[in-house]
């Protein structure tokens, strides 16, 4: 019946069939319980009080998602085929074992981690192993870093969750991108998670994937504790002039100066360092000046002053990049990445690092590995403890100290103070290590236990000690004596002349005639060894002359020893034994048993070369006795090595060649010097098989 009972009625039917507004009135658009017609039969007061609780609720909607958001790749990517091996290894499900393959790709500003990145992401995807990828750029390194709230909100959007739909930052944030991905994951689905450019670990730790899912990490820092970890380095030349061509002719494909003219295009990408950021700023400076030649850009780059202003484009800087990252350090991290300009060479080693900062070396090392974490400096593969700057990131650090020194007297002193501690640092080191090349009896630095800890300092040092010399005209004096033995042991001629010249230059600049005879005498050493027998001879006669000036007898000696070798080269035996003579003379008038053996092994050799085989087997004796006794096992090899040469010119027993030989090589070999060894025993081996 149509009455207002059965109306009522109704109404509340319909009320009644909506469970969601059950027990819900609205007040002034608020919503509040209602308890009407309740039972609490049998409950339980449990206290008194206001209970909040958020319920988050998803709905399934068809929703828009962004799960193809890698770029396409620049065509001009090249190289990479390593680093491109180690990520899909990483991203492999077959290596997944259930739990997230996460990859973490670290390296200097511009080194091209994030195309890298965007590469793996491509390759993984043609293999089928993801059906969708996540990007989100963290900015770390901008004023205003993205925090990972915010990535987080970036991502479920990206995976279809409505605005309205979006938890507050926490931890209801965080669960519902793990339901989200762990719900994928029950619907047969594999997702790559790309955050590029994170500078820190809280801002990707939130984003790690649960479950099958794979995520790639980029970063400045080496962030440890992540995943895998890879360092990105620069391009190899090849790939670097690869990418340059396919930039340029991106913009030109008419563009054909890279094939044109190669050389310039290699030293157009070394200048660049081989960096890609670097490479690409180049190629668009390049397509806005299509007939400038490469030679011209590539000396532009390779000046050592303003080489970074060579290297922004008004929309990328490199110096820029740098600045960011420099930004991100502490202090005393800045101050040291600006101290490491003013070593010469190409790295240095952490002690050497703590004298120029005047630090502990152990707080220097905590530094220098917090540098290394950040990109801006590197380990030396090679050796353990020592590290390397980019020339790039050298230039910028030079910018850098300038800048600092130009605020005034004070940082400028400071900066002076560290350089002169660094030099003082190699030079006696270096002079130390050099004792161990001195005769027998001679005093020795306690700093090198033996010949063999000198030669490893040496070896490790030897590009910076040759840089240091180029500094001061102290420095090239100190290091052109220093360096004089070993670099004449490691055969380093050329190194060798260039030492010599150099402190013959400062001996003339800080009138030091007594040294500039040294000078010239180890000058003319090194020519005779290059074969330069006239230049030598020169150099040994002018040494000479300035020792009867001073009145130094002893160094005349030597001076005379050297100048009968060099005519000994030049076919003159008669003046060579008269020069040998000489010296034996005034070694003996200074009481040097040691100058006298050298000498009467110099006399052995000039006798053989006038055919006096007699008197050359019998100063080679005399050479031989004296060194054994003096235990110069060194130059002990070289007179039993001469004096087998005066046997066989002799026509002595092939039998008595061998044992000099023979001897030779084992006092080669109780010095040390294995190819020398090895040389001596390849005589008597040759002079074995003619006597049978």
């Amino acid at each position: 019946m149509g009455t207002r009972g059965s109306a009522k009625r109704k109404k509340k039917g319909k009320k009644s069939g909506d469970p969601r507004k059950q027990g819900q009135e609205r007040a002034g658009g608020a919503v509040r319980n209602s308890y009407r017609d309740a039972s609490f039969t049998n409950s339980q007061v449990l206290g008194q009080g206001s209970l909040t609780a958020h319920t988050y609720v998803q709905q399934y909607a068809p929703v828009p998602t962004a799960l193809d958001a890698l770029p396409a790749l620049p065509q001009e990517f090249s190289g990479r085929a390593d680093d491109l091996a180690f990520i899909l290894d990483v991203l492999d499900p077959e290596r997944s074992a259930g739990v997230a393959s996460v990859a973490v790709l670290s390296g200097w500003g511009g080194v091209g981690k994030t195309t890298l990145a965007y590469a793996a992401g491509h390759a993984a995807q043609q293999r089928g192993w993801f059906s969708g990828v996540l990007l989100v750029d963290l900015r770390g390194y901008d004023p205003h870093p993205a925090q990972a709230e915010d990535a987080l909100e970036a991502l479920l959007r990206s995976l279809g969750v409505r605005p309205e739909h979006l938890p507050p930052p926490g931890a209801g944030r965080d669960a519902l991108y793990r339901s989200q991905l762990n719900a994928r994951q029950e619907a047969g689905e594999r997702l790559l998670v790309v955050a590029d450019n994170a500078s820190a670990l809280a801002q990707v730790q939130p984003l790690i994937p649960p479950g099958h899912h794979g995520m790639l990490v980029t970063s400045r820092h080496g962030l440890a504790g992540l995943g895998r970890m890879r360092t990105v380095n620069h391009l190899q030349p090849e790939d670097a002039v690869t990418l340059l061509q396919a930039a340029l002719k991106k913009n030109d494909p008419d563009d054909a100066r890279v094939e044109e003219d190669p050389g310039a295009a290699e030293r157009v990408v070394l200048a660049c360092g081989c960096l890609p950021l670097a490479l690409q700023i180049t190629a668009a400076l390049l397509a806005q000046d299509p007939g400038q030649p490469l030679s011209e850009r590539a000396d532009a780059l390779s000046q050592a002053e303003g080489v970074l202003d060579g290297l922004s484009d008004g929309e990328r800087s490199l110096r820029a990049m740098f600045d960011q990252s420099l930004e991100r350090l502490s202090p005393r991290e800045q101050d040291l990445f600006r101290l490491l300009s003013l070593n010469s060479g190409p790295d240095i080693s952490t002690a050497a690092a703590a004298v120029l900062a005047g630090q502990p070396q152990s707080a220097t090392e905590r530094l220098l590995r917090q540098l290394a974490a950040s990109h801006l400096i590197e380990r030396n593969p090679a050796v353990r403890g020592r590290w390397q700057v980019h020339d790039l990131l050298r230039s910028y650090a030079n910018e850098q100290a300038d800048a600092v020194k130009a605020r005034g007297r004070e940082p400028r002193r400071r900066y002076d103070q560290a350089h002169t501690r660094l030099i003082e640092y190699y030079t006696e080191h270096a002079e130390a290590a050099d004792t161990l090349f001195q005769p027998p009896g001679s005093a020795v630095s306690s700093r090198f236990t033996d010949r063999e800890k000198s030669l490893e300092w040496f070896d490790a040092e030897r590009e910076n000690l040759i840089a240091t010399a180029h500094t001061t005209p102290q420095a090239s004096l100190k290091l052109g004596f220093a360096l004089a033995h070993y670099l004449k042991w490691r055969r380093r001629l050329q190194d060798l002349v260039m030492v010599q010249s150099l402190a013959l230059k400062a001996c003339r600049t800080l009138n030091d005639t007594r040294n500039e005879a040294g000078a010239w005498n180890n000058l003319g050493s090194a020519l005779r060894e290059l074969r330069r027998f006239d230049d030598a001879l020169h150099a040994h006669e002018t040494a000479r002359t300035l020792y009867q000036q001073t009145g130094d007898a002893h160094s005349e000696a030597r001076a005379w020893n050297n100048l009968g070798n060099t005519l000994q080269e030049l076919r003159r035996f008669d003046d060579a034994l008269h020069a040998h003579e000489t010296a034996r003379t005034l070694y003996q008038q200074t009481n040097d048993t040691h100058g006298q053996a050298t000498a009467w092994n110099n006399l052995g050799a000039a006798c053989r070369g006038l055919a006096r085989f007699d008197d050359g087997v019998t100063a080679g004796q005399h050479a031989v006795e004296m060194l054994v006794a003096a235990e110069d096992w060194f130059r002990t090899g070289e007179a039993w090595g001469e004096l087998a040469m005066t046997l066989t010119a002799a026509g002595a027993d092939p039998g008595q060649v061998c044992d000099a030989w023979s001897e030779s090589a084992a006092a080669y070999t109780h010095a040390g010097a294995d190819e020398e060894a090895a040389a001596s025993r390849a005589h008597a081996d040759s002079t074995e098989i003619l006597d049978k």
